[in-house]
């Protein structure tokens, strides 16, 4: 068993516990995933640049506040993933294989765009 297979049964055992199977619907899963998304993304909305994010990492209070939105993200996507069957682990390398094709280091290095 993986890492991520143990987390999984630890959400799946937690979510069990306080009866909240039934609200975990793909819907209501992915709405929630994209709300924790969001509230990561709140940290750094008025940054101007890496640097300026950078520092804000730097304070030990808002780095703890945004790992545990990333965690939250990360919760609700294997969540979502133990409860409907992907296996994220294999759904991840294959993205990568299937982007790699798709943007060849060739064409993309350095380039904000996807295309040439």
């Amino acid at each position: 068993m993986n890492e991520i297979s143990l987390i999984q049964d630890k959400i799946k055992k937690f979510v069990k516990e306080r009866d909240w199977e039934k609200f975990h619907t793909p819907k209501n899963l992915s709405m929630s995933l994209s709300i924790e998304a969001a509230e990561l993304m709140e940290h750094f909305q008025w940054t101007n640049s890496a640097e300026e994010a950078a520092q804000i990492l730097k304070d030990k209070r808002k780095k703890f506040e945004i790992e545990d939105e990333v965690a939250d993200v990360a919760i609700y996507l294997m969540g979502f993933c133990g409860l409907y069957g992907i296996d994220l682990e294999k759904a991840v390398l294959r993205k990568i294989k299937k982007n790699a094709r798709k943007y060849p280091a060739k064409l993309v290095k350095g380039r904000m765009e996807k295309r040439p």
